[in-house]
């Protein structure tokens, strides 16, 4: 399932438009999403982290903690899924643990990050980089690491919010000159950064687009047009599900039910269906005494 999930992705990030994934943090979100269609998924940290500990994403998942959901997600889908893997949880011998970790999950792709530890989540204030030769190293170790050259390597470079694009920039063409597969420079603030970013570099790009981030709100088809492969939505759907309870637990508390609440719910029945009810009944039927 690895090998496949992983050379599926290859194949659709070597086409001609854009890849667009969204954000899954749960299984709720990723049996619908799988069911969708979508090119990819993209296991959110930010997200993954708040639903499965109810913490911030700053460092305080541990790899055991994210494996566990690399393994569920990737299990319960048949989409490929890039994972986010933060700095890869301590030293070189432990980035090439959790890239082992990850591929045998099930992931298409792992995220590799250039912050130090303990990291923070992106669009956030705070973030510092580690030495550039440190980065290096954990590329040249994923590589050596993966069983498959198919499974991908996504190098994020965080140093465009403190440090500036030309350094970000600078960082991103070393990344890939060691081999990485996929570049994410992340939050750039404008438009024309984003362009910039787009030219600069003739391997796969990733931008991440966060509503309420740095990063401007432009149309899958207008990134594409700027030179990015693959979209990332990471927050649309835990932001969606944080309004919807928040609006549907206050009408419980304000009206003691939920008979006249003006918030729309998803039917009951195909929850059952879209959690795979049908067939536990079915095998109750076939095997009831």
């Amino acid at each position: 399932m690895t090998q496949t999930n992983a050379l599926t992705l290859k194949q659709k990030l070597a086409g001609d438009r854009i890849l667009v994934a969204p954000g899954v943090f749960d299984m709720i979100s990723v049996r619908l999403a799988d069911q969708m269609d979508f090119d990819c998924l993209y296991m959110t940290g930010f997200g993954t982290v708040a639903s499965y500990l109810g913490e911030p994403d700053a460092g305080l998942a541990t790899y055991t903690d994210m494996l566990n959901r690399v393994s569920a997600f990737c299990g319960g889908s048949r989409t490929p899924m890039i994972c986010d893997g933060d700095t890869g949880y301590g030293g070189l011998l432990n980035v090439a643990h959790t890239v082992r970790g990850y591929e045998r999950a099930g992931a298409a792709g792992i995220q590799l990050e250039d912050q130090e530890f303990p990291k923070k989540c992106g669009h956030t204030p705070g973030r510092r980089v580690i030495a550039v030769q440190d980065m290096l190293n954990k590329i040249k170790v994923a590589k050596e690491a993966r069983a498959s050259n198919d499974f991908l390597i996504v190098a994020r470079t965080d140093a465009r919010t403190s440090l500036g694009l030309d350094e970000a920039l600078r960082r991103a063409e070393q990344y890939a000159k060691a081999g990485a597969d996929v570049l994410f420079v992340e939050s750039p603030e404008s438009e024309k950064e984003l362009e910039i970013i787009g030219k600069t570099f003739d391997i796969p790009l990733l931008v991440n687009i966060v509503e309420g981030g740095r990063t401007p709100q432009l149309t899958p088809a207008e990134l594409q047009q700027l030179g990015f492969s693959i979209a990332i939505y990471p927050a649309s759907g835990f932001l969606a599900v944080a309004q919807a309870l928040e609006k549907v637990y206050g009408d419980i508390k304000a009206r003691k039910g939920t008979r006249d609440s003006q918030q729309p719910l998803y039917s009951f029945a195909k929850m059952c269906q879209l959690l795979g009810f049908e067939a536990v009944w079915e095998f109750d039927r076939r095997h009831a005494e």
